[in-house]
């Protein structure tokens, strides 16, 4: 299994912070302040079992927990929370993975805590990013899938199953919208995320540019995306037709792209109206793939986020990019140990 460990100067480690994903699964150690001292990754194997899903992480963090204090764990859901037991949906080969009581078996007396991916983004931007200092916030990653952690008063929302946040399952397009994974209908996550941006744009004509497809550099999820290392720095794709090839084509001008990202923009601009009104939100930010995409993308979400949040709280909602990158993740499963019980519940150690 293709496996790289990248050490930095730092502070004392103190967290093993893990990130599961469906094409990649990263753990690092992660110091009081937030800064990642050491970090590896390996590729998830597509297709595997249960227990190979297992090896392969207890393989991952095996060098990196001698100084291990606390363990915090990002991973896709749904799940059952906070017990841990895990369904990844692009994880298929986990149902009701016991995923936190493996993780405190193999780590005894050290404290374990676990929440869905997103979440853990968005407790790293409010934490440590963009968000600091909000009061109301919904993070948004948007690339292979769309997903949400919602800041309320200052704390993360678990809500009732740990669940809270999921916008990409918001109903943008009830009429005319596509069936989703999920099996609904219509759901933001079938318009704007990596893979849906490039079944539409391929369905309408979209000729990727050979230029495009020649730079291989990271970005933004494609239909069917899976990952290959390269280094410390970004993830390369694979797939050669990328919604990250799409957004470049669309600020080269190209007029199909423009229209698939723009479809996006205010989809997602109607999402994050409706999660303003409902939470009375001064800022979302989004992080993954998509907020590379910049102007194509941005100012239709701007144009339709204007149009409607027109209630004058809803006004003053900011839409920033992310400012944390690649290690987010990492940084917001640490921060559910080391920021007090702002991101967990008083409840449950």
């Amino acid at each position: 299994m293709a496996r790289e460990v990248v050490r930095r100067r730092g502070p004392p480690v103190v967290i093993l912070a893990i990130d599961v994903g469906g094409t990649k699964t990263a753990a690092g150690l992660i110091a009081p302040d937030g800064s990642v001292t050491t970090s590896g990754r390996a590729t998830t194997p597509q297709g595997a079992d249960a227990e190979t899903l297992w090896r392969t992480l207890a393989d991952l963090v095996e060098p990196l927990s001698g100084e291990a204090e606390g363990v915090g764990v990002g991973c896709g859901g749904p799940m059952i929370w906070p017990d841990g037991e895990v369904s990844p949906l692009n994880i298929p080969g986990w149902r009701r993975f016991p995923l936190r009581a493996r993780l405190t078996a193999r780590f005894p007396g050290l404290p374990v805590r676990l929440h869905n991916d997103a979440a853990c983004l968005a407790v790293a931007e409010h934490w440590r990013g963009a968000g600091q200092g909000s009061q109301a916030m919904l993070g948004m990653v948007v690339s292979t899938g769309v997903g949400g952690g919602l800041i309320l008063d200052g704390r993360l929302v678990d809500g009732r199953t740990g669940n809270a946040g999921h916008i990409g399952h918001v109903v943008v397009e009830p009429e005319r919208g596509s069936r989703c994974g999920c099996g609904g209908t219509g759901c933001l996550e079938t318009v704007a995320s990596g893979p849906a941006l490039v079944t539409w744009a391929l369905a309408h004509g979209w000729t990727p540019h050979r230029a495009s497809i020649g730079d291989h550099g990271g970005g933004l999820g494609g239909a069917g995306e899976h990952a290959r290392e390269t280094g410390a720095g970004a993830y390369r794709e694979d797939r050669r037709v990328t919604a990250r090839v799409l957004a470049a084509d669309a600020r080269d001008g190209d007029p199909v792209a423009l229209r698939a990202m723009e479809r996006a923009g205010r989809a997602l601009g109607v999402a994050i109206a409706s999660a303003t009104h409902l939470c009375d939100l001064d800022l979302v930010t989004i992080g993954g793939g998509l907020a590379q995409a910049g102007e194509p993308l941005f100012r239709p979400l701007e144009e339709a986020l204007r149009q409607h949040a027109r209630m004058g709280f809803a006004r003053r909602v900011k839409v920033v990019p992310a400012a944390l990158g690649q290690e987010a993740g990492l940084v917001g499963a640490a921060a559910l140990l080391l920021a007090g019980d702002a991101y967990w519940p008083r409840t449950d150690a």
